[in-house]
């Protein structure tokens, strides 16, 4: 009224009678203030041009003559916000409103166009700033027990706050939420870590402009040159932290002299300016149409005389005023007294420091078309139910569902897919069964710690071997290394040398020549081994049979025969390896049955008979030794090698028959890893039970290296 009449202590008649004070109106800033303003001065014709003001209702021409604004029509954002919502699947909705014009007829609206794009709507709940925390919780109740992920908050920034707060004290996350633009663009929210869980909303800004000279404009203010200003005052105030009047609270008082330019805040940002250039463009609205009736009144009077214009006059040329923003785009109002719906479509994505920060993704231009929703999904980061298939609820609407999870193995990079797919056989689903990726291989390799650990063993129980060696080296002249037979001793020690080194071959990932050398490699080794301990054992028995009166039984066994003897089992053992080599080798084979979710990169071995052949092989000459080192335990005490080859070949025989269900269980790279543990368990126990004693007497004992003791008292 005020407005109108001017600023007059009462009102009277006279009022009535006089011209406006005013002949247009810029604002208001929310929809319910601006029903109010424009029901009361439409009846009197003045213009009402308003820059943030959304509420499709403003749009009645019967209702609001002479109101026009400067930013889309809530019509136009909830046709937009429908056709997002399609766009990305999301058919099963919760929507949170601002209780008043804005949010009221926003969601009515969209409520119309989601029942005709085919989406259903879970929910419907409405708040107010005023609302007490016992209210806001009954609607934080509702969401948290809907099924539904994807919430659309239709809410003015005022009202959205506290509900906010309060998420963050519930810590509900995992929502997917679609915002209007009375808040996506809000850096204060954006910028506040504790509402992180707003990370991927999506929503519809109105369009960013540029204004050139406003940031210098905004700096150079003082409260000196509008003394009576005192919202200017209390800005300055409120911006630096002082008082211009000592109030004696210990604030400090303003001098005036504070720098505005290096004040960082909103008031100095104008990168966003989604809202301010909309006054822009309505005081220019007004401007213009001020202009053309000003041009029409010198033509149409040929004179220079001076016209004040009506605010009838304002209303009649500011229907059709038509210029050029500053984005270079053209204005003018359509019938209804609205612009062209243009909204940029933004996305909150993180940010390094914990906040989150604005992505243009695409935009919605009412002017097209077709296609008036264009999206970049690419670059879009947002709450999605990808890596699920629909499963429908019994009772509730089709578009009700529950996301199952895909099954391991299985995918879904669809929202809203009704099956999940099965990855190729080298394939697995990923983390959110939203991508096959390529399956882990798994191999015992050098890095890891059980490979690590077995190479260290592998490359100790050699370096055994050949210190012992060096030993007997050392002292073969002494009584008790003759009196073992030097010559088999040291083979038996090249052997295990050999034994502990091919363990070896069966780390890394397997190629043709690996699975090749290592089985192969083992198989003569091993009987190598074993020959060598058998031909000992056969020297000790005869040895003493040679000592009967009358007995020469050591010319048919002498070193020569225990050569070819040793020669002979081991060259049994190489043809065996040469037809399995030859028939069916073995090969590296990429396990895809044992586990689904990994391949084992294993070496096959070919021909099972041949496997088991070589392993045959190795256990006959084993359980042979075993049973002529037992048949010459009795022997005389001092000489008595065959109980230590009997033990050592106990635990060899123990280690390799609880080897079989082990190998056979074990899964994966552990196969290789129980194989290598009974190559070099039973390789230590021959090493230590067979050598050991000998070098203790040698090093630590050498009183009892005499030919006498080893003889004995017989």
């Amino acid at each position: 009224m005020a407005l109108m009449n001017g600023y007059e202590e009462t009102l009277h008649d006279e009022s009535c009678s006089k011209p406006p004070f005013v002949h247009a109106i810029v604002g208001e800033s929310s929809s319910s203030p601006t029903i109010g303003m424009a029901s009361l001065v439409g009846p009197f014709s003045i213009p009402v041009v308003s820059h943030f003001a959304t509420c499709a209702c403003l749009s009645d021409r019967n209702r609001f003559p002479s109101f026009f604004r400067t930013i889309p029509s809530d019509y136009y954002q909830s046709k937009a916000l429908a056709q997002l919502v399609k766009n990305f699947g999301w058919t099963w909705v919760g929507m949170v409103r601002s209780r008043n014009d804005y949010g009221n007829n926003g969601i009515a609206a969209f409520e119309k166009l989601a029942q005709e794009e085919g989406i259903c709507i879970e929910y419907s709940e409405a708040i107010i700033r005023t609302d007490s925390q016992e209210q806001l919780l009954k609607t934080l109740e509702v969401i948290k027990k809907a099924t539904a992920r994807v919430v659309l908050a239709f809410i003015s920034f005022g009202d959205f706050v506290p509900f906010l707060k309060l998420i963050a004290q519930q810590n509900i996350t995992g929502l997917q939420w679609v915002a209007s633009e009375s808040w996506i663009t809000s850096r204060i929210i954006a910028e506040t870590k504790e509402y992180s869980f707003l990370k991927g909303a999506v929503g519809f800004a109105v369009s960013n402009e540029k204004l050139d000279g406003l940031r210098e404009f905004l700096v150079t203010v003082h409260p000196d040159q509008e003394p009576k200003n005192e919202i200017l005052k209390e800005f300055w105030e409120t911006a630096f932290q002082c008082a211009f009047r000592n109030t004696g609270s210990g604030t400090p008082v303003c001098t005036g002299s504070e720098p505005l330019t290096e004040l960082q805040n909103e008031y100095t940002d104008v990168s966003e300016l989604r809202i301010a250039s909309k006054v822009y463009t309505a005081v220019y609205a007004i401007a213009h149409a001020l202009h053309n009736w000003v041009k029409d009144v010198k033509y149409a009077t040929n004179s220079s005389k001076r016209h004040l214009p009506t605010p009838q006059k304002v209303l009649e040329y500011i229907k059709d005023v038509i210029f050029t923003v500053k984005t270079g785009e053209t204005f003018f109002f359509d019938a209804s007294g609205d612009p062209v719906a243009k909204y940029d479509l933004v996305n909150w994505q993180p940010a390094e420091d914990g906040s989150l920060h604005f992505k243009l993704v695409g935009v919605y231009d009412s002017s097209l078309p077709s296609e008036k929703l264009q999206v970049n999904q690419e670059n879009m980061v947002w709450t999605e139910k990808s890596g699920t298939r629909k499963a429908v609820q019994k009772g509730r609407p089709v578009c009700c569902y529950d996301c199952i999870p895909c099954a391991d193995g299985e995918i879904s990079n669809e929202t809203d897919s009704s099956d999940c797919f099965p990855c190729d056989m080298e394939y697995w689903s990923n983390e959110n069964k939203d991508k096959c990726v390529l399956k882990m291989i798994e191999f015992l390799s050098y890095t890891e710690i059980v490979g690590i650990v077995l190479s260290i063993c592998s490359f100790l129980g050699a370096l055994f071997a050949s210190m012992i060696s060096f030993v007997f080296y050392l002292h073969k002249e002494t009584p008790i290394v003759r009196a073992n037979n030097s010559e088999l001793s040291f083979l038996l020690l090249f052997s295990l040398t050999l034994c502990f080194l091919c363990s070896l071959t069966f780390i890394g990932r397997p190629t043709e020549w690996s699975c090749m050398l290592r089985h192969t490699a083992f198989g003569i080794t091993f009987v190598l081994c074993v020959s060598c301990i058998l031909g000992k054992t056969i020297v000790v028995l005869m040895a003493f049979r040679a000592t009967l009166p009358g007995s020469n039984v050591m010319k048919w066994f002498g070193p020569v025969q225990q050569r070819l003897s040793i020669v002979c089992l081991t060259l049994i053992q190489v043809l065996i390896c040469v037809l399995w080599l030859t028939i069916s080798p073995p090969f590296p084979y990429k396990n895809k049955i044992y586990y689904r979710e990994k391949i084992i990169l294993e070496c096959h071995v070919g021909s099972d008979v041949g496997f088991w052949a070589v392993f045959g092989y190795i256990g006959l000459l084993s359980i042979l030794c075993f049973v002529l080192a037992f048949l010459a335990r009795k022997l005389p005490e001092n000489f008595n090698e065959a109980k230590f080859i009997t033990f050592s070949m106990l635990i060899f025989c123990a280690v390799w028959i609880t080897f079989i269900p082990a190998y056979v269980s074990s899964p994966g790279k552990y196969t290789v890893a129980m194989e290598i543990f009974a190559i070099l368990a039973s390789s230590f126990g021959l090493l230590f039970c067979i050598f050991v004693p000998k070098c203790y007497i040698i090093l630590l004992n050498p009183k009892q290296n005499t030919k006498k003791n080893i003889m004995g008292k017989r």
